[in-house]
């Protein structure tokens, strides 16, 4: 049985660079520990990918609709579905100064961010450098070995991974309650001081309200505990929870609950990484 399109999958994998076997990105630790990527702060486990819709690679989508639960292939994955053809275009020489401050310590290799787009230093000299927007795999026919783990299909399972791909939690600190029309999620301390959090809870809601049917209204309730309370590690009261926030509305003052008549059936998830954008991102 293969996947429809919106399929909701969690997926392992290894990308190398097909020309000299580079692993650039993995969810493997082991693989992680045999190239330079590996960070012992991050959490290797299957990634959440919704089958069919731009998520990922292009090449790599087309190539997941084929599959089924527990299997491994490898797919080869040309330029034209991967990060694109290089652009000689893309390549541009500007004045050092521009840099800002550490122009000077800017060495051949490294990468900046200038007028909003990221690009890779590859000639400094005579107080000019030259800045290859291109993405550093562009051209680069790339390698793919992935492993089907599951199929999600569960609503509770769906909230709890569609939760986990915007929000740095482990499967103890993805709190909610789903019942009928709602869904309560509970946000600890730590994750309630996240940079960008209003944004990080409408691209959630999004995912959410997308994936799970007939659902109205989702709050959102930031618990903050005594520090007796965290010394003992008990459960916080009800009563702790200073904060609701409705998902519906990001004019929503707190302590106000808004439902929503319709849900929202747009599509925000985040892309998989393109030619232009960040290195640092693929996949």
């Amino acid at each position: 049985m293969t996947f429809d399109k919106g399929s909701l999958i969690l997926l392992d994998y290894t990308a190398r660079i097909k020309d000299n076997g580079e692993i650039f990105e993995t969810t493997i630790e082991e693989d992680a520990k045999k190239s330079n990527l590996y960070d012992p702060t991050r959490t290797y486990e299957p990634r959440l990918i919704s089958v069919g819709e731009g998520w990922v690679l292009k090449g790599l989508d087309e190539a997941l609709t084929s599959t089924d639960v527990g299997q491994k292939l490898s797919i080869e994955i040309s330029p034209d579905k991967g990060f694109g053809e290089r652009d000689t275009n893309k390549v541009r020489m500007i004045p050092q100064r521009k840099l800002g401050e550490k122009a000077n310590e800017i060495k051949v290799g490294d990468v900046v961010e200038l007028d909003d787009r990221t690009g890779i230093i590859r000639y400094i000299g005579s107080g000019r450098v030259q800045i290859d927007y291109n993405h550093r795999l562009a051209s680069r026919v790339l390698v793919y070995d992935v492993n089907v783990v599951k199929k999600i299909e569960s609503n509770d399972d769906k909230i709890k991974y569609l939760l986990k791909r915007r929000l740095p939690l482990d499967d103890e600190k993805a709190k909610f309650e789903y019942n009928d029309d709602t869904v309560v999620i509970e946000l600890s301390e730590d994750i309630s001081l996240l940079d960008g959090l209003q944004i990080i809870k409408k691209a959630v809601t999004a995912d959410i309200f997308k994936f799970i049917d007939g659902l109205n209204k989702i709050t959102f309730q930031e618990v903050y505990l005594s520090q007796k309370a965290k010394d003992s590690s008990s459960p916080p009261p009800s009563s702790s929870t200073p904060a609701n926030e409705t998902a519906e509305s990001s004019s929503t003052p707190a302590n106000q609950t808004v439902t929503s008549n319709t849900s929202p059936r747009s599509d925000t998830s985040l892309r998989s990484e393109t030619a232009s954008k960040s290195e640092n991102k693929t996949v």
